[in-house]
């Protein structure tokens, strides 16, 4: 069962750009504060693959096929996790989704369809 909902996916020409967002106001800020909060993506016929992971103040972890083009970003008030597409790519297309793991219980998505056109 998803427990997180995220938003933001859709259909862009490659070159554009998605911004994909998911709350997390279940989660307490004194376990959000020391979760890891990812971003992962499945491609039709592929596994899935973490694209993108930050905990507390550390320097955020991309794969290597989205780096420099991708952002992860958090606003712990908020307890939203967000994940800016820069210059997206037909490679790109997939379901993504929102992973947040606490010490105790990993939280999920349903997960959200990214589609890039040529």
């Amino acid at each position: 069962q998803a427990q997180l909902e995220e938003s933001g996916g859709g259909t862009v020409q490659a070159g554009g750009s998605l911004k994909l967002s998911c709350p997390a106001r279940r989660i307490i800020l004194s376990t959000w504060t020391s979760s890891t909060l990812n971003w992962y993506r499945q491609a039709p016929g592929k596994q899935r693959e973490l694209v993108a992971s930050i905990r507390g103040g550390e320097i955020p972890n991309y794969l290597d096929s989205v780096k420099g083009r991708f952002t992860i970003s958090k606003d712990n008030i908020k307890r939203m996790v967000y994940l800016q597409m820069d210059s997206l790519k037909v490679e790109d297309t997939g379901v993504y989704y929102c992973n947040v793991k606490t010490s105790g219980t990993d939280y999920w998505g349903r997960g959200t369809q990214v589609t890039v056109s040529s």
